[in-house]
């Protein structure tokens, strides 16, 4: 193996510079040299058609900092297997030869590994470096810290905007089939409910929290001033267990259609309970806020951070995890082994697992939510009791990530 292309695909987010950099130190230590193949899996259908390729030399190397999120290598969301070309896997070859590749590295989370295992079949040596800011992936993924930091901080600031007009603000995240980040990063800024795709939501159990934390806070304030606060990962299902999508819009190479916007429909449901709610004028005029005809009920805002939640900086636990399974990517070409996702590299030692086990979709567990509802969090459910047995007391201690 004398030199390695290395690719990032799917979604932005914290870490994949440091993957990159992990990389391309560690083959640089080797005698090997690494090389950007740009722009995804797009770039590397056209990579035959590219004139040249960045070569990630120590110089340039020290121009990507693993502290910025991003990818310096940019990223396309294309499903290899769906392009219309009888001959791309040959081409994908061709692009490959053309420069002299003899291995890839590859960054992504479960659409993107699916293509790993696509290619590794096709007999390209490919390695998987987990990266999915969803946290829906077996192993730890670069991007998750990153983004629960992010949202807990947009939940955390606006609380300052709640509290100076009152209002029941939703805040609609990523997250649309697990609801890992949502729950971590609401939980971590003292959230006062977090709905997430695992639980179809109760509204009326989700109004009557919200109602019962709003009225409080305004009543026993010295300057009647109080907020409410709800997280919402894009993906919520109503309570039928329906996803909100829109169906006319066209599906993207991996059959994803836009969803219709959890926040919005939140919102909507928690105003029709606040005008039907015969002791919300009363709670209004009880703490001189009622302006007949122009201020009658609490207002409800939604707003959504969007990409902002995976922008920016990358968390140190995110920069730290990326060097390690970068390198630990290059470790295991060495060795021979492909067509596998690098787990973790600590100790001197390199966990992996084969790449079609790892993209198998890890969702939130339930019991963990029973616990955080124990703590007064709402998950727009009633309240389930927590259960703990002595069998699961005790144990061997596991590593966070």
């Amino acid at each position: 193996m004398k030199n390695i292309g290395i690719i990032t695909s799917g979604g932005d987010c914290g870490g994949l510079n440091g993957v990159i950099k992990g990389a391309a130190l560690t083959a640089l230590n080797k005698g090997m040299t690494a090389w950007i193949v740009p722009n995804g899996y797009a770039g590397l259908y056209n990579l035959v058609d590219l004139k040249d390729l960045c070569k990630l030399t120590k110089e340039r190397l020290e121009e990507i900092d693993v502290f910025l999120a991003g990818s310096e290598a940019g990223n396309s969301r294309v499903k290899v297997s769906k392009i219309k070309d009888e001959n791309k896997y040959e081409r994908i070859k061709q692009g490959l030869k053309k420069f002299q590749l003899d291995a890839l590295v590859i960054a992504g989370g479960d659409d993107t590994g699916s293509v790993v295992a696509d290619l590794a079949g096709q007999g390209i040596p490919c390695v998987h470096a987990p990266k999915t800011m969803d946290l829906d992936l077996m192993p730890y993924s670069v991007g998750g810290d990153s983004t629960i930091n992010r949202i807990a901080q947009a939940v955390w600031d606006l609380r300052t905007t709640g509290r100076t007009h009152n209002r029941i603000i939703v805040l609609e995240v990523f997250g649309r089939y697990a609801g890992h980040t949502a729950l971590r990063g609401g939980v971590a800024a003292d959230a006062d409910a977090v709905l997430i795709p695992e639980i179809p939501v109760d509204f009326d159990a989700l109004y009557g929290h919200l109602k019962s934390i709003f009225i409080e806070r305004i009543e026993r304030s010295d300057v009647r001033a109080g907020h409410a606060m709800v997280v919402v990962a894009e993906g919520l299902r109503d309570a039928s267990g329906n996803e909100l999508v829109d169906m006319s819009s066209p599906p993207d190479s991996f059959g994803h259609r836009k969803l219709m916007g959890a926040g919005r429909y939140v919102v909507k449901q928690i105003e029709d309970r606040i005008k039907a709610d015969p002791e919300i004028k009363e709670f209004m005029k009880r703490t001189g806020q009622f302006v007949e005809g122009v201020y009658e009920i609490p207002e409800v805002r939604e707003i959504r951070p969007s990409h902002l939640v995976r922008c920016g900086f990358t968390s140190a636990v995110d920069a730290n995890f990326g060097l390690e399974v970068g390198a630990g990517a290059i470790e295991l070409i060495v060795s021979g082994v492909f067509g596998v996702t690098v787990v973790s590299y600590r100790s001197g030692k390199i966990e992996y697992m084969p790449v079609v086990e790892a993209i198998v979709q890890r969702l939130v567990d339930i019991t963990d939510v029973a616990f955080f509802e124990s703590l007064g969090v709402s998950f727009g459910r009633l309240r389930q009791p927590v259960q703990v047995s002595k069998e699961q007391v005790g144990g061997k201690p596991v590593r966070v990530f």
